[in-house]
């Protein structure tokens, strides 16, 4: 998981006993998951209280590399039954503790329905994280997220860059969340595996999830719960600008396809175009030739898309056609009304069309069935 491993373990010795047929019940139940750094009280009192709950089967706080200080209070945690302490030797980033927490429980609770993430900072009561639990011991297959409500309310740096993510995730990926930034989630134990391959160790890797959960297309449910800001928020290490920027690369990704695309397209069209003085057979030719490289790299370089290439490349086509009949008629009426001549012209429509040709190709030809029942 790590080029090298940084991890301490400590639990009880009432944890270490054999499994009986009794625990069988138990181990299927979600599974509760903090990473802390320097945590206070809030985090002792979240746990304890966790611990005494039936619908949870376990406790999982992950210590990333918290100072000496720390060390006594944390330690106390795993002197109680059904909690366990999992210690970095330094601070490697949330989404690297995280993952820690996620590996350890699908290793030691495979059974379980999965792993709910909760903040230590006191954001989440045990309610709201039974709620979640709730929801995905009944939709196993769901990311289940805990959205809370931005109103006046809320501090401006927390409301500001949630409402920045949210209309720039819908923006890039299609994702239409009420809660991009939310610790409390329901992750499946069946998606664990996929998750921890995410190279993001920080902030970071909370959003990378719900971008790779928008390519491997796994639904997604959203609960309302409880908006708590303690101290105003202050003890967030969230930077707006700097952490949302792992949505940007889905679209940068696009637009470097797309120039190659485009690069393609339009030599062959000025090459063919010295063959046959016709615009239209140019423009096929340029299209037949550069579409071949865009479905390749839009299909595993851009979407990362699992979609069926029997499916998907009849509708890549068929964009093709559409666009290159749509990109013809913008030339044509171009060249009619300007003075500008056809390259220009050309150059001009397939930008206009930019935009357009991504939404298609992430919503239309990339896009996987979501199994709402699942």
């Amino acid at each position: 998981m790590y080029d090298v491993i940084l991890l301490m373990r400590e639990t009880s010795a009432a944890q270490e006993a054999p499994r009986s047929p009794a625990d069988a019940g138990v181990r299927t139940r979600p599974l509760v998951l903090i990473p802390a750094y320097r945590p206070g009280e809030a985090l002792l009192r979240l746990v304890e209280e966790l611990a005494g709950l039936e619908e949870i089967g376990a406790v999982i706080v992950v210590d990333d590399g918290s100072e000496p200080e720390y060390r006594e209070s944390l330690g106390s945690l795993a002197r109680r039954e059904k909690v366990h302490l999992l210690r970095h030797v330094v601070n490697l980033g949330k989404g690297a503790a995280l993952k820690t927490g996620l590996n350890y429980a699908a290793c030691e609770y495979p059974e379980s329905a999965g792993v709910v993430t909760a903040d230590a900072d006191g954001q989440h009561c045990a309610k709201d994280i039974l709620r979640v639990a709730a929801a995905l011991a009944a939709s196993p297959r769901h990311l289940v997220l805990g959205v809370r409500t931005f109103g006046a309310g809320v501090p401006f740096r927390s409301r500001f860059g949630n409402t920045l993510t949210r209309y720039i995730m819908r923006a890039v990926t299609g994702q239409k969340l009420s809660d991009t930034q939310t610790g409390l989630r329901g992750i499946p134990m069946e998606w664990i595996p996929e998750v921890l391959k995410l190279r993001a160790t920080g902030y970071e890797f909370e959003l990378d999830m719900l971008v790779n959960c928008r390519e491997a297309a796994r639904p997604v449910r959203e609960v309302a719960i409880s908006t708590i800001y303690a101290d105003d928020n202050r003890s967030s290490h969230f930077n707006p600008l700097r952490d949302s920027m792992r949505i940007y690369f889905v679209f940068v990704r696009f637009l470097a396809a797309s120039l190659t695309t485009a690069g393609i397209d339009n030599l062959v069209f000025i090459l063919a175009l010295s063959f046959w003085p016709s615009a239209l057979v140019c423009q096929i030719a340029g299209r037949l030739v550069a579409g071949t490289f865009q479905f390749t790299a839009g299909k595993y370089g851009v979407f990362h898309s699992k979609a069926h290439t029997a499916v998907a490349l009849p509708k890549y086509w068929l964009s093709v056609a559409a666009f290159g009949a749509l990109s013809y008629v913008l030339i044509q009426s171009i060249v009619a009304l300007t003075a500008i001549g056809i390259v220009t012209a050309k150059l001009c429509a397939e930008t206009a069309l930019f935009f357009l040709s991504f939404v298609v190709q992430r919503d239309f030809v990339f896009a996987q069935r979501q199994d709402s029942n699942a």
